[in-house]
């Protein structure tokens, strides 16, 4: 899943960016408002959390400006403001959900979660299925032919991109820059091993296989009954 932080201080940012990294979601960082419009505006998240005190755009009128545009991506506002009347300022600007700095990760992670669950994101589904493939998205669960199979946050990120473009032949840089959310490297086989990894979870004790490695081009996950 893609999130966007927006936040100006470092220190706060890494160990958001940190946490969500190990849970799975591919995290852009912007620290100030005026690119973090621009990429609200640029590209589809699954969720957007944005600190209120930003240089060039605070983060009310940044909202704002994604709301009047009828982009509704769900936003968590993170502030050291608390008052109730911070609070639904914050709401009333088109912030789906308000968290007061110091915070704990998994109160984060739940707010998050919660925010997932509204589906109020066109094309957010809870689910994902390929055949007898599917993916729980809320609940990191990953069932095939009604047997669950437990994967690690990465690679039930890695799986559904891979499900989300089913039948499409995806690259090793299309999925680091989706899944690990950095450039790729081309003397790293990071995507090999953890594809393998993820083919040995999904394909094995079953007759069809699904994830399918298309030399020279990447991979594919395809059910092809």
């Amino acid at each position: 899943m893609k999130c966007l932080l927006i936040e100006d201080d470092k220190r706060t940012a890494d160990f958001i960016v940190q946490g969500l990294n190990q849970e799975g979601y591919c995290t852009d960082w912007i620290d100030n408002g005026l690119e973090g419009l621009d990429l609200l505006m640029s590209k589809k998240f699954d969720v957007a959390i944005v600190d209120i005190m930003l240089p060039g755009m605070d983060g009310i009128e940044l909202i704002e400006n994604v709301r009047h545009r009828r982009v509704q991506t769900p936003v968590l506002f993170l502030s050291a403001r608390g008052t109730v009347d911070d609070r639904v300022k914050g709401l009333n600007a088109g912030g789906d959900d308000y968290m007061v700095k110091p915070f704990a990760f998994s109160e984060l992670l739940a707010r998050i979660e919660a925010l997932l669950r509204r589906g109020k994101t066109v094309g957010n589904d809870t689910s994902l299925q390929v055949g007898c493939l599917v993916l729980d998205r809320m609940r990191h669960k990953v069932i095939r032919d009604g047997k669950e199979i437990f994967l690690q946050p990465r690679e039930i990120a890695l799986l559904e991109y891979l499900m989300r473009n089913a039948g499409r032949v995806v690259s090793k840089t299309m999925i680091m820059e989706h899944v690990w959310d950095y450039n790729f490297d081309p003397q790293t086989n990071v995507v090999e091993s953890r594809v393998c990894r993820l083919r040995d979870k999904i394909d094995r004790g079953f007759d069809k296989k699904l994830i399918h490695t298309i030399r020279g081009a990447g991979y594919v996950l395809e059910d092809k009954s």
